[in-house]
Formats: structure tokens, C-alpha cells, sequence
């Protein structure tokens, strides 16, 4: 089957030094664009991630450090990556929870204005999660009937994930062909920031979501408290989380002056 698009998806899928997303890097990139009339385009890089590859996250998807000694740091591949995905929704296994955000981190620490605006976001994982519990490996299994074969290399399992997420919506009669609805249907809560440091309550207000301030709204804390806002810009949280923050802050700076 088709996927029913209205704009280009590209599913994608990072393989990196490990999994905090503020200090950790990417170390391959592969992107697989699928357009509304069903044309398909890939790429795939290996990226110098400018700092050692732990020795036990070599041993899961098999790239070291002399892989990627003489490939290009992110930075001078970012504005190449942002073009491919500029103009497209995205799609990824577990991507909502950490690949979208630490590819954010990647684009902003290179000074490319990377954000969510006017694109949906499809997490494969989350709506197979809901459906069946299980892994990529056994979710392509489990829905395409075949075995994941290399599986943690980038474009295997950025191909496994298209996949999925077609033999999905062909399988599950609640599971619309429609790229709105895979977005809200794989979506856990509401956040304001990838990082889900920033949530959104019922009347829409940016909340915090952790820490002493937990619950209440960003708006109130840094009108109350302005001192909190220059401790969160220099503590160690992602800088996608900081640009939202700065966002509210000048956005209520503008309502008040309004």
C-alpha cells in the first residue's frame, strides 16, 4: 500500500554516541524522503562525531572511531540535511522520545534554525507500543514477516520503519491512512520542547515539568521568579528547551508592552 501523504515524509534514524541527548553526537545519519506520489529518495552519512565512541556503544551498531576519523562533522553536513527535510513531516521508531530532539540539539549547535513548526511528527514505535509491545526487530517481524537483517545500521532500520508504519495502517482499521492523525495517534503527552522538560496543561499554558515547579506555568515562574530563568539558560538542559524558554519569555515581554 501507499501511505496517504500531503506533503513529503522523511522517516529517519540516528545512530550516536549514546543517548543524552545535550552531550552526546551523531555518529550516522540516514534519511529516506517519501513523497506524496510515492517517489522515494535516500541518504545516508557517517558523521566525525568530534568525540570518542564508547567502546560498548561501537559494540551495538558497529561504528568506531576509525569509521568515522576522516567523515565530516556535523556541522558541515547540517544545512545538506536540513534541505532534504526542510519541506517534510517526519518519521522515526522512538523518534518523538529521542531522535527528533537530539537531532534538534545537532542542527542548533551548528546554527541551523531547526524546529517542529508546520511539520507533524510520526512515531512508529509509540503506535506500535500501543498496538502489540515489542521492538523494531519484532515489530518487522510481527507486521512485514521478515527479519530485521543488519539491524542498528541507520538505513536498515530507517527502511524497517517505513515499512512498519505502511503494513500498520493496512492492518489496523482504527490506524488512519491520514498523516494528522498518525502524528496525534503517536504522540504520548503534549510538549512544548522535545525533551518533554515543558509540557502543555488543559488550557495550553507551557508548564515545567519537573523540579520545585513542577506543574505550574513557565509565564507565572519567570514573571515571579526572573532569577530561574538565567539559572535554567545556564544549567545543562537541551538548547531546543532554551529556545523555547526565551520564546515565552520574550513572548510575554511583547503582551505586556501590548
Amino acid at each position: 500500500m501507499q501511505l496517504n501523504l500531503t506533503k513529503p515524509i522523511c522517516f529517519f534514524d540516528l545512530e550516536t554516541t549514546g543517548v543524552n541527548i545535550t552531550s552526546d553526537r551523531i555518529v550516522e545519519i540516514s534519511v529516506l524522503k517519501v513523497y506524496p506520489n510515492g517517489k522515494e529518495e535516500s541518504k545516508t552519512w557517517l558523521v566525525n562525531p568530534g568525540i570518542p565512541i564508547p567502546k560498548e556503544v561501537t559494540e551495538i551498531h558497529g561504528i568506531s572511531d576509525v569509521d568515522v576519523a576522516d567523515k565530516p562533522l556535523f556541522k558541515e553536513i547540517a544545512k545538506e540535511v536540513f534541505n532534504l527535510i526542510k519541506d517534510s513531516d517526519l518519521g522515526g521508531f522512538n523518534s518523538n522520545r529521542f531522535d527528533i530532539p537530539l537531532l534538534a540539539e545537532e542542527m542548533l549547535r551548528a546554527e541551523v534554525d531547526f524546529d517542529m513548526k508546520n511539520r507533524l511528527a510520526i512515531d512508529v514505535q509509540t503506535i506500535f507500543h500501543k498496538m502489540e509491545q515489542r521492538t523494531l526487530s519484532a515489530a518487522y517481524k510481527f507486521y512485514c514477516d521478515e527479519s530485521l537483517e543488519n539491524a542498528h545500521s541507520a538505513e536498515a532500520d530507517t527502511r524497517a520503519t517505513y515499512e512498519v508504519l505502511k503494513a500498520q495502517v493496512a492492518k489496523y482499521d482504527e490506524v488512519e491512512n491520514d498523516t494528522k492523525f498518525l502524528a496525534e495517534f503517536s504522540s504520548r503527552k503534549k510538549f512544548a520542547d522535545f525533551a518533554g522538560f515543558l509540557v502543555f496543561n488543559k488550557n495550553g499554558e507551557e508548564c515545567f515539568s519537573f523540579g520545585k515547579h513542577k506543574g505550574k506555568p513557565v509565564t507565572d515562574i519567570l514573571e515571579k521568579e526572573p532569577g530561574y530563568f538565567g539559572w535554567l539558560l545556564n544549567s545543562d538542559f537541551p538548547l531546543y528547551t532554551k529556545k523555547v524558554l526565551t520564546a515565552i519569555k520574550l513572548r510575554s515581554f511583547n503582551n505586556k508592552l501590548g
